[in-house]
């Protein structure tokens, strides 16, 4: 007899949805690699995801292929080897002096997150704009959070008086604090003063930082990040990876540094949830991670010519946004974003039917637009605050690469042609985005 039963899900899980940069970065990339043997009549502006468009550096890819026969279980807060070069690895690029018993490795940092959410109490302070999937494991998990809106004026920032009025208005118990530099979605990066005085009112308050630094190494102006941990020890969880800088998204290698305040026992705590969700990240792949993370000049040479065709990317696009009438883009100094403000052009469109942020990001992937980005709850905007993120990373990598290393763009209009040459797909997006805006009637519908 067939099963006639109704599988019931958590409603937690339930009202949880696919994270639309996932979703939409998905797509794309299915409608292309259909269109690569099929043949399309169009292509999206691929906007949405920010994947880095560069290869695996040989240097991690290689050591991957000689660690293939470590396949034992290993410790569930990292092989003593890679912990061992992460702490090093942390004094050599942002001199922060730490023990391998500090550091713990996940599978990935969002994997991080969410063991670290699991294991700290009280609630969660996220600054908006903001990456997308901080807010649904808290959904999941069925935890507080507080959404700190930030000015567009101050580039987004967390600023230390709206923070403190922000504190004072929740119950004086722990809270964990996100900060997030290079920021995703805006490109901004903290220097070392704002982080001081952030720092100040979290002492003040009994606030921890979970401090996101994954894009630390694409930081624009080389050697001027600055990390939370170096900082504020004591109270910050700083995580970072292969994701972005060593563009290995895919080998879900995270690592965090645990607050110098009872470590002992915040490891202890995540041996315990770790050993019990996932045993163990890949054995192989951490091996392979702990060659990367020492010194090679290979991957110092790697860092900075990615570095340099990010920041050329970054700025050329952002420039060209801000040239369309209306729209407000911010420069960003690291990462793969920035953030673009439509509320100069809120009224027209309300007025052709895009009622609200959400509604944004779905018209504007429509046809014949087909401009796939992120905006409204993805970011956490209010419904009436008009932004979206742009990801600039729609480009073939290995040819920027190839070109830069051939011949360096060394002025502002070598870096133009440069941009224009090896970005066309993004060049495209942004004239689409001007069509798409040119054609909204204004309210007398003309």
């Amino acid at each position: 007899m067939a099963f006639e039963g109704r599988i019931s899900i958590d409603d937690r899980v339930e009202a949880v949805k696919m994270p639309e940069n996932v979703r939409i970065g998905l797509m794309v990339d299915e409608h292309r690699k259909r269109c690569g043997s099929d043949g399309c009549q169009f292509d999206y502006s691929g906007f949405a995801f920010g994947q880095s468009p560069f290869s695996v550096p040989p240097t991690l890819s290689n050591a991957l292929a000689d660690s293939v026969e470590n396949g034992q279980y290993s410790s569930s807060t990292g092989v003593y080897e890679l912990r061992e070069a992460i702490a090093k690895f942390s004094k050599r690029y942002f001199d922060l002096h730490i023990e391998p018993e500090s550091v713990v490795v996940g599978h990935g940092t969002k994997g991080l997150f969410f063991v670290i959410f699991s294991m700290i109490q009280g609630g969660v302070v996220i600054p908006s704009p903001s990456w997308v999937s901080y807010v649904p494991q808290l959904e999941i998990l069925g935890k507080d959070y507080h959404i700190l809106h930030t000015d567009p004026y101050n580039d987004y920032k967390v600023m230390p008086d709206e923070l403190e009025s922000f504190l004072a208005g929740l119950e004086r118990n722990q809270h964990l604090l996100i900060l997030n530099s290079p920021n995703n979605p805006t490109g901004a990066v903290y220097s070392r003063r704002e982080l001081e005085r952030i720092a100040e009112v979290c002492r003040n308050h009994n606030i921890l930082v979970l401090s996101d630094e994954i894009y630390a190494l694409t930081t624009f102006e080389e050697g001027s990040f600055t990390s939370m941990y170096g900082i504020f020890p004591e109270g910050t969880f700083a995580t970072n990876g292969l994701a972005k800088s060593f563009s290995a998204g895919g080998y879900r290698i995270g690592y965090s540094l645990l607050p110098q305040s009872f470590t002992e026992e915040i490891t202890n705590n995540f041996k315990k949830l770790a050993a019990t969700v996932y045993t163990n990240v890949s054995t192989p792949t951490q091996y392979a991670a702990a060659t990367a993370f020492r010194p090679h000049e290979e991957m110092d040479s790697y860092f900075r010519v990615t570095r340099e065709i990010h920041r050329i990317m970054g700025i050329q696009l952002s420039a060209m946004f801000n040239r369309i009438e209306g729209l407000r883009a911010t420069c960003p100094k690291g990462g793969f974003y920035f953030f673009v403000d439509f509320n100069g052009v809120k009224d027209k469109l309300i007025a052709n039917g895009v009622a609200t942020s959400n509604d944004l990001m779905q018209d504007m992937i429509k046809h014949p637009h087909h401009i796939a980005l992120i905006s409204g709850d993805s970011c956490l905007l209010r419904p009436d605050d008009f932004g979206a993120r742009i990801a600039y990373v729609d480009y073939d990598g290995d040819a920027a690469m190839k070109a830069y290393q051939e011949e360096r763009p060394r002025t502002p209009g070598e870096e133009y042609d440069f941009f224009l040459r090896l970005a066309p797909k993004m060049v495209d997006g942004v004239e689409r985005v001007r069509t798409y805006l040119d054609g909204l009637k204004g309210k007398d519908g003309e």
